[in-house]
């Protein structure tokens, strides 16, 4: 009872996530409108500057926009072709590579404004580099929803990178490498060439079970598909369904879990040692089958975003709705959310809503409770 109350007055408190009219409220996919931005993540000394300096000579990455901290960082003075600003390169491959002047959002809203005005050589997609230390979070939420941002872009996916020979301690030690591995779409084992065998295969094994959404490619010396860097996100502006089967990719989550209705249960992974920082990480997926009251769901996730918000790191959701023929998008960081977002059609003949949850000590079963609390 104590646990109800409480949920109803953060409920209450929390009113203004998505509080319009139903009919109003789920746009439809604009994505062929705004630029797709890749994020591309890792931690320090896991190959992000190999991989850039490979693939930006791929005459594949043409009509790109890379953005980096710095050039110099990257080492592309034998890849530069033409300045065309202090902070803007053409490249041979017919990419731009731009630095990133002061904040992130600033640098992005000055691009757009250029790009409108033919200032920039042309490109249809960005790829944007952090640094190794990032935890990638606050650039998610900033492309999520940002009214100046999300106007002129999208996010399309997250890569990361992580080192064959260093990234066991590097997960052990730094809660950031935890995180960059954990809400990526993509995930790339650099330096294999240089690994034993039974390392590499305990990284990919504990990468698996740490994001088992994510597929795991391996990258030697920066060589892979530029393609893999691109296109992971399920907004796609050629409208084809499979993209958000792949994005949600629920069925890794799902295991033996189900919540079919009001039921559902998450099994501690006992004996483990709770001292690494991937053991306070899991995911989870909640299946629901009868199509959902878009005023019950709206309240009961306010309330988990209310509650949780700092322990949600990555949101992803496809949703049947009562009374809508197609299916809705909605993703989120924490407790910042992309407006919810209608797909032009199914990506298969199973029509149930699924979610997916990427959290910090927060499992499965807390999770489901808290929709049975919500009228």
């Amino acid at each position: 009872m104590l646990a109800s109350r409480k949920l109803a007055i953060v409920i209450l408190l929390h009113m203004q996530f998505w509080e319009t009219d139903a009919v109003s409220l789920f746009d439809d996919d604009k994505s062929g409108m705004r630029m797709p931005v890749s994020l591309i993540t890792g931690f320090l000394g896991s190959g992000k500057t190999t991989l850039l300096n490979r693939v930006l000579v791929d005459p594949r990455m043409a009509r790109s926009l890379v953005l980096v901290n710095e050039f110099g960082e990257v080492g592309l003075d034998h890849l530069f072709m033409e300045s065309v600003a202090g902070d803007m390169v053409l490249l041979q491959s017919g990419c731009v590579c731009c630095t990133i002047q002061g904040d992130l959002d600033r640098t992005l809203r000055d691009i757009a404004r250029r790009r409108s005005r033919d200032e920039t050589p042309p490109f249809d997609r960005v790829l944007l580099e952090t640094t190794g230390l990032a935890d990638p979070a606050p650039i998610l939420q900033l492309l999520l929803n940002n009214p100046m941002i999300s106007h002129d872009y999208r996010l399309d996916g997250v890569v990361a990178t992580v080192d064959a020979l260093n990234g066991a301690r590097q997960l052990d030690e730094h809660l950031e490498a935890v995180k960059q591995a954990a809400v990526a779409d993509r995930l790339l084992i650099s330096k294999t060439d240089l690994a034993d065998i039974d390392s590499s295969a305990r990284l990919r094994a504990r990468l698996e079970q740490l994001n088992p959404g994510a597929p795991l490619y391996e990258v030697v010396q920066g060589d892979i598909d530029p393609a893999l860097l691109f296109d992971a996100g399920p907004f796609d502006p050629a409208g084809k369904s499979d993209r958000v089967r792949q994005w949600l990719n629920a069925e890794a989550h799902e295991h033996e879990h189900e919540h079919g209705h009001d039921q559902g249960h998450h099994s501690e992974n006992h004996g483990r040692d709770r001292s690494r920082h991937d053991d306070h990480i899991g995911s989870f997926c909640l299946t629901f089958d009868e199509p959902l009251d878009w005023d019950r769901f709206n309240r009961w996730l306010m309330a988990v975003r209310a509650s949780w918000g700092d322990r949600l790191l990555r949101v992803k959701g496809v949703l049947d709705v009562a009374g809508e023929s197609r299916p809705l998008v909605i993703h989120g960081v924490h407790r910042t959310f992309h407006p919810p977002t209608l797909l032009a059609r199914w990506p298969d003949d199973e029509r149930r809503s699924r979610l997916v949850f990427i959290t910090r000590d927060l499992d499965r079963a807390t999770v489901a409770a808290s929709w049975d609390e919500v009228a």
